[in-house]
């Protein structure tokens, strides 16, 4: 049976909608690139915050409308790498490393980093839902890289922080972050919000002090809170290596059904768009053997 025109329209459409946020993201962050080559750091900033918001909407509206495919895996893992690698490491380079002949292997460094980091991502966790990240996620590392100028800029750092070795200390975490990228440093995902129970009340609490904090200061709000989120995830590793404590599950996967912290996974048969009816395959069922009974209660979800 050949797909009806009106369907194969929506479909289409739903289709585009995901790419579209990737896309975006791409143009915030070449537009990153263009505003940091002409001094705007501030702008080039908050255009890298942007395309990470970006980022995290295409992944959702893909889970949402159930649009998932690799090729939406690897086009966000493309992009990913020049909005939270290129874009946060010229910003740097623009502002501390472009007096300094070869301070450029810094940026180097980072980038290399962001690079694999999302190469391993592709091949370890693309497509699953998960409660912890491999390695530090590129978009936080990217937008802590991003968001210090407009730090650097508050009253509050002048006032108290401005006395230090900036220079070296980014460039410093220029190389931690690019360490932290591809190491076995497990990070937390976005906590799921909700009402259904008092952990779920506490993370909604959480999250929209959070979102208010990003509206109302924004410059003093990003850049502590992503140092404080780096922190977090390599002080638990440590802590519990050092205890020798081994999680009972695998922290790298989710098992519940329908998270929404899940890599974007787009299972979509793009023959459909072409109007080619889709073949289905049968799954033929195991028929258990005459002269042996079958088995009791072994149903499909049985240890």
């Amino acid at each position: 049976m050949n797909v009806p025109l009106s369907r194969r329209g929506l479909q289409r459409g739903v289709i585009i909608i995901p790419n579209a946020f990737t896309l975006g993201n791409l143009f915030l962050g070449i537009w990153a690139i263009v505003a940091a080559s002409r001094g705007a750091f501030e702008l080039a900033a908050w255009l890298i915050v942007f395309a990470g918001i970006a980022d995290t909407m295409d992944g959702r509206v893909a889970r949402a409308t159930k649009t998932g495919s690799k090729f939406g895996e690897e086009l966000d893992s493309l992009v990913d790498a020049i909005s939270f690698g290129v874009a946060p490491a010229l910003v740097i380079y623009h502002l501390y490393l472009s007096a300094e002949h070869w301070a450029w292997i810094a940026a180097f460094f980072y980038i290399m980093g962001a690079v694999i980091r999302l190469a391993r991502f592709n091949v370890e966790q693309a497509g699953h839902a998960k409660v912890s990240f491999h390695g530090l996620p590129s978009p936080s590392a990217g937008m802590t890289l991003a968001t210090f100028y407009p730090f650097s800029q508050t009253p509050f750092f002048q006032q108290h922080l401005a006395a230090w070795p900036w220079p070296t200390i980014i460039t410093m975490l220029m190389f931690a972050l690019s360490v932290l990228m591809i190491s076995h440093v497990l990070y937390p995902v976005v906590p799921k919000a909700g009402i259904r129970s008092v952990r779920l009340v506490i993370n909604s609490v959480f999250l929209l002090s959070c979102i208010v904090a990003a509206i109302l200061i924004p410059s003093l709000f990003f850049f502590p809170a992503l140092i404080g989120y780096i922190a977090w995830g390599l002080g638990k590793s440590l802590f519990l290596g050092f205890m020798e404590r081994l999680p009972d599950e695998d922290l790298l996967l989710d098992v519940e059904p329908g998270d929404e912290a899940g890599a974007e996974l787009r299972d979509i048969d793009y023959a459909d768009l072409g109007g080619r009816p889709r073949r289905r395959l049968k799954r033929r069922r195991r028929r258990p053997i005459p002269d042996e009974p079958p088995p009791h209660n072994q149903g499909e979800h049985a240890p």
